[in-house]
């Protein structure tokens, strides 16, 4: 960073640290004692819609590298479109297996970035619940370097939790590095899995 970049306020934009997802199983056992959420099992990794043979054979090689793991239960990695045009890349587990979760999306995240697709790469998220029936998604933004939590509200109209997105925020703050923009905890209206 230079002079004139301090003077007019701009900043150095933090580099992604794939390695803060590892992070996630401590936050679980934090999001579990602070608000009675547990893992669903299932998460996701977004990025922007990519087309070439160079992107298929990527995703072939990794969707092939995760569905070979010998431990999961439930349906293979799957590919889905969501109704803004992004693509995600589903895993599921049993909730009970969170780091193997947390393995996937690293793995996901990694061979993308590995073959040049890291400028697409958005966001990753592993989805939670409580006994109420409540949905959480702890999101990780690949940019940023940094997580944050969404809260849908049930219902047909896409609203959000705001209240309890910032007393996660609060809970989550000495397991997770938390996006201190605000304006940059995005909705994932339509997540899979979530």
């Amino acid at each position: 960073m230079g002079l004139l970049d301090i003077l007019l306020g701009r900043t150095k934009p933090v580099a992604p640290d794939l390695d803060q997802l590892f992070a996630l199983p401590s936050a679980a056992v934090t999001l579990r004692a602070a608000a009675g959420f547990t893992p669903t099992g299932s998460g996701a990794v977004c990025f922007a819609t990519v087309e070439g043979a160079a992107f298929e054979q990527t995703h072939r090689e990794v969707q092939a590298l995760l569905d070979a793991d010998t431990d999961r239960t439930g349906p293979p990695v799957e590919l889905r479109r969501d109704g803004y045009g992004y693509s995600w890349l589903v895993s599921r587990r049993s909730p009970g297996q969170l780091p193997e979760l947390v393995n996937d999306l690293h793995a996901v995240n990694s061979s993308l970035e590995a073959d040049g697709f890291g400028p697409q790469l958005l966001c990753s998220l592993a989805a939670f619940t409580d006994d109420r029936d409540r949905k959480l998604a702890l999101v990780y933004l690949y940019k940023r370097g940094s997580f944050y939590p969404f809260a849908p509200l049930p219902g047909a109209a896409e609203r959000r939790d705001t209240a309890l997105e910032l007393q996660l925020k609060a809970a989550l703050g000495d397991d997770l590095r938390i996006e201190p923009d605000l304006g940059r905890w995005f909705p994932v209206w339509g997540a899979p899995g979530l």
